[in-house]
């Protein structure tokens, strides 16, 4: 991977820990963590997830993309949307060597403020229905299932959150 602390897998104390919007030098690299923190679900899905099949750096210029970062580093991103009275999580990924740091939980606080402090008063997202440790999470954090569909070629599996 590019950046040496991700592919360590280690952090120095203390760390400074930032989410901004992402830059064009930003998509590299987020792709590279979204390939990383995706590629376990290749098998099962039979096919590549739909996060693997996103052109990063179109993204990162045409739609609000942000990046957190751990002391200089990029280790995750989240990708959201408006519409309605919700903003939309389209991605949200955590390098695998940074999971279970807390840094998915981070991203999540951040675009649940961001969508408060833009006047919507939920969130929304999806997840392939083969992904269980996710909906696992989403459910955990207080998501709640509000529908299943096949879209894309991929059986999805939707949520809310209402946050006011």
């Amino acid at each position: 991977m590019e950046n040496p602390a991700i592919a360590r897998g280690s952090f120095e104390e203390p760390m400074v820990v930032v989410v901004e919007i992402a830059k064009a030098k930003d998509a590299p690299t987020i792709k590279l963590i979204t390939d990383a923190a995706y590629s376990k679900y290749i098998e099962p899905l039979g096919m590549l997830p739909a996060a693997m099949k996103v052109q990063y750096d179109t993204l990162v210029e045409t739609q609000k993309v942000y990046v957190l970062r751990v002391g200089g580093d990029v280790v995750g991103s989240v990708t959201l949307s408006g519409e309605g009275d919700s903003v939309t999580i389209n991605n949200l990924v955590v390098a695998p060597p940074a999971q279970g740091r807390g840094f998915g939980r981070l991203l999540m606080n951040y675009a649940e403020d961001k969508a408060l402090g833009q006047g919507f008063t939920a969130v929304t997202l999806f997840a392939n229905e083969k992904m269980h440790d996710n909906i696992a999470w989403y459910t955990k954090i207080g998501f709640i299932e509000t529908g299943r569909k096949k879209e894309d070629g991929f059986n999805r599996v939707y949520f809310r959150k209402n946050l006011i």
